[in-house]
């Protein structure tokens, strides 16, 4: 099992910014690819961005698009999303994953899930 834990989440002004952090701790944790979903009041969840493993392949939702910019930490067991430039609509709560394949979380579905951290975008 693989477990996540987000953080960072919180409340800001439109065009400000936010960084969330998402912890992966478990036994079976191996060459996972990590990502961030979101999901706004009444809307499906969403894939915001995706990076896998040895970094080297990064992709992002085209509604967060030289906004937003994924990272790993050395160790490659944490995740971070540096949210720049926010918006109302990026409003929702965001989702950590964690897949064996990056192509799982670019598809919309992961194999493990974070709890969620709530972003609040205020106009």
């Amino acid at each position: 099992q693989v477990q996540l834990v987000e953080s960072g989440g919180g409340l800001v002004q439109a065009g400000g910014s936010l960084r969330l952090s998402c912890a992966a701790s478990g036994r079976t944790f191996s060459t996972y690819s990590m990502g961030w979903f979101r999901q706004a009041p009444g809307k499906e969840r969403e894939f915001v961005s995706a990076i896998n493993w040895y970094e080297d392949i990064t992709k992002y939702a085209d509604s967060v698009k030289g906004r937003f910019t994924i990272s790993r930490s050395n160790a490659k067991t944490t995740v971070y999303l540096q949210m720049n430039s926010l918006k109302p609509e990026d409003t929702a709560v965001y989702y950590c994953a964690a897949a064996t394949l990056i192509r799982t979380l670019i598809r919309g579905t992961s194999d493990y899930w974070g709890q969620g951290t709530q972003v609040t975008v205020s106009s």
